[in-house]
Order: structure tokens, then sequence, then C-alpha cells
């Protein structure tokens, strides 16, 4: 920890606590050792903050910065255990809830890692080097048709275990850029699109207008070819909010209008890119048909998750209860699905997931959290905003309720979300002040 108070308060945070987070966030292609970090660096924050606490003061954290973290893990953590008591499983059930108790002294740390500006420098500049990194693997791929990453990451499996990360036929099947992440995890769209503004942000400060301009380029391509079109509307989202404030809007309409011409460009190039704009343009046919058939089984899905909100209104089904619930609630029982065998395993939905896995009860707490999060934007002075604009940008576009998500309430995607939350609440609400400088 720090002391070199500028107005008289001492400075908060911890040295180390960028490294943390950076491993985590590094470690999610071998998502048992990020699990590990998570787990080694919960432990360390119950550590860290009980030594501070027996020698006077909050040192960790700012007092408003731990409230509000505290406060949004609550919002997400509380459905969890309403949600249980009356679940298909409630034993599973609550032992997923006390399960998720580790992610808070994590979130913790997370919110250290950005208490001071050195702090935020090496967090968020961290994060931006991560994701060009990943996107430079992409691109690789994209030319090659192997990423390096992966390949690497795949022949230490290899040699530690003698099978590899993924089965054979998963990488058979995979129709579009995996990267990192690998073929038998295909997030790289939405994993990308989410961390973007890191990359975005980076960028300006280095290199300005032109260094946003070549970021945006390269993760659009690449975040187009990963063929999530859920990652598209995220990634859109991002140049927009993000953007108008550095190209002001005329220039910024000029990169939409030449993304729309790239886009139909790898449309007539790239026959998965191809695939995916053909089930959009099914969508606009018409009918309920239609509709489902281009957004892969979701309408279907949708419709179950609504028959579960009916049958659960209060509290829902239990996170993590949805594909036990979704035979019962099944609108067409007995025909194929759009997205294979099997019953569907989430919402697809930040709103459905919600009200179908905690119900209206889950759904307050949420808008609770959210209520709490926008007050601390809204009463926040410009440099306080300006420090903490990469995180909150990430936040709002990865749970931006007008798209289809990955599950909030599975590991991987709430670890993700809770960590943006923790990042926005400690840069939002540290002690230092920073002058604010280049942003996008």
């Amino acid at each position: 920890m720090t002391n070199s108070p500028a107005d008289g308060v001492p400075e908060t945070g911890w040295r180390w606590a960028p490294a943390w987070v950076l491993a985590f966030v590094a470690l999610w292609p071998a998502p048992g050792y990020a699990e590990g970090v998570l787990v080694l660096g919960a432990l360390v924050a119950i550590w860290k903050l009980l030594r501070a606490r027996f020698r006077g003061g909050m040192r960790l954290l700012s007092g408003p910065a731990w409230a509000l973290t505290s406060v949004m893990f609550a919002a997400y953590w509380t459905p969890q255990l309403i949600s249980a008591f009356d679940a298909v499983d409630p034993a599973k059930t609550v032992g997923d809830v006390l399960t998720d108790l580790r992610y808070l002294p994590f979130l913790w740390l997370v919110a250290a890692s950005v208490a001071n500006a050195e702090s935020r420098r090496r967090t968020f500049g961290g994060l931006g080097i991560i994701v060009a990194i990943w996107v430079v693997d992409a691109l690789l791929q994209a030319v090659s048709g192997t990423s390096p990453l992966f390949a690497m990451i795949d022949n230490a499996k290899h040699a530690i275990s003698g099978h590899g990360m993924c089965r054979v036929e998963d990488v058979l099947a995979v129709d579009r850029l995996s990267g990192v992440l690998g073929p038998c995890n295909l997030k790289l769209g939405q994993v990308i699109a989410s961390l973007s503004p890191f990359a975005l942000f980076l960028a300006a400060r280095r290199f300005g207008a032109a260094g946003w301009l070549f970021a945006a380029a390269a993760v659009g391509l690449v975040i187009v070819l990963a063929g999530s079109r859920a990652s598209w509307i995220t990634f859109g989202l991002v140049l927009l909010l993000s953007g108008w404030r550095l190209l002001g809007w005329k220039r910024l309409l000029g990169v939409f209008a030449f993304g729309a011409v790239a886009l139909v460009v790898l449309t007539f190039t790239v026959p998965q890119v191809r695939e995916r704009v053909e089930r959009t343009r099914v969508a606009l046919a018409g009918g309920e048909q239609h509709v489902d058939t281009a957004l892969s089984g979701r309408g279907r899905i949708w419709s179950a998750a609504v028959c579960m909100v009916r049958e659960h209104p209060l509290n829902g089904v239990g996170t993590r209860r949805f594909r036990e619930n979704f035979p019962a609630c099944d609108p067409a029982p007995g025909e194929p699905a759009e997205w294979g065998e099997g019953p569907a395993l989430h919402a697809h939905q930040i709103v459905l997931e919600i009200l179908s896995e905690t119900g209206a009860i889950g759904l307050l707490l949420w808008l609770a959290g959210a209520a709490q999060a926008w007050r601390a934007w809204r009463y926040a002075d410009a440099r306080m905003r300006a420090q903490a604009r990469p995180a909150m940008l990430a936040l709002v576009v990865t749970v931006f309720p007008l798209n289809t998500h990955l599950a909030f309430y599975s590991t991987f995607w709430g670890g993700l979300t809770l960590m943006l939350c923790a990042l926005y609440a400690g840069s939002l609400l540290a002690n230092d002040r920073e002058p604010t400088g280049a942003s996008a």
C-alpha cells in the first residue's frame, strides 16, 4: 500500500492488486487456473483487509468504493439466495449460492487494483494490452488458420495430461474465429467486445484519434469474424459511446459508414460472415419460424423463459436451474432445436434470465444495484467520471438489455461482469484524483 496524500487523505490501494486482476483475465483460456487465481485473490484480500483493519483504517479501499462494490455484489448474489428456497434442486442451488460468496473478497481486491492513479494505469492499461494481444492472435488465426496462443496452451495441455483442451469434434465443427479461447469455448467475440473499451482508451491515450481508429478497425474485424452477432451490437455501442467524445458526430458517422462497407465486403468474401448476415436477413422476412431460425432458436428459448416467469413469478426457478426446467416449458417439445440436441442452458437475455431464474424479487434487486451505480456516477465530478469511464463503458455495454447475452449466473460470464462492477466502483470512488487526459 502507498501513502502519498495530495489533499490530506491517505491514498488507498495495494501495488500487487493489478497483477492479480491481470493474471485472472489472462488465464481465462485456462478456466481452472483462472478460478485458482480468483480463490487465492479472495483469500489474499481477506487477509489484507483484516490486517489493515487492525492497523486502524481502510487502506485497501476508500469507504465509498468499499460500499458500492459490496452493494453491487449484493444485488447480484442476494437474488440467488432468495431463489434457492423452492428451486428444483434446493441443495445444489444453495451450494452454488454459498460458493459464489468467494466473489466478494475478490471484488474488493479488484476495486483496490484501481484505487489510485498508478494502479489504474497499470490495470486499465494491462487490460488494453491483453485485448490487443488476443486481437493480434485472432488476426493471425484468420490468416493462417491457427491461433498461436491457443496452440501453445493446447500443446502444454497435451504435455501435462496427454490430451488437448478441446475434443476433436469441437475442432472439426468450428465455423468462426475462436482465438485464444479455443474451438470449444466460442466466446471470443463477446469477450473482446466487452473488454474493447480498455483497448480503445489505451490507444487513444497513446496515439490520439489515429490510434483509436486503428484499434477500432482491428478489434471490429476480429469481432465480425468471431461470428457472434450479439458482440456486433456490443461493439457498435462501444464505438458510439466512446467515439463521439473523441471524433465528434460527423467523423463518427464516417466510421460507421466505413464499418458498413467493410461488413458488405466480408459478407461477399467470407462464408461464415455471409451465413450470419443471411440469418439476419431471414428474420426480416417475418414470421415466428423465420425469426426463431435467424436467432438460432432464441425465440423458443425466450418463450420457455416467459413460461418459467409465469410459473415462478416471485423468486424464479433458481439460478443455473434453467436447463432442468426447460422441458416443462418448451413450447415445441419433441421438435429439433436450432441449437442442437438437449435442453437450452439459459435464457440468453439478461432480463429474461433474471426473471426466470430469480423472479420479480431478483429483478428489483438488480435494478436497485443499477440505481446505486447510476447515483454514484450522477454525483461524481468530471475527473472522477473520466478516471472511471473505461470501466463504466465496458460494464454498460455488457449488461445492455436490448441484446442477447451469455449466462450472467455462470462462472465465466458472471465473473467477468462482477469484475467490471468492481473496476467501475473502485475507479469512480477512489480517494485520489488525477487530471483528465486524452480519452475516448
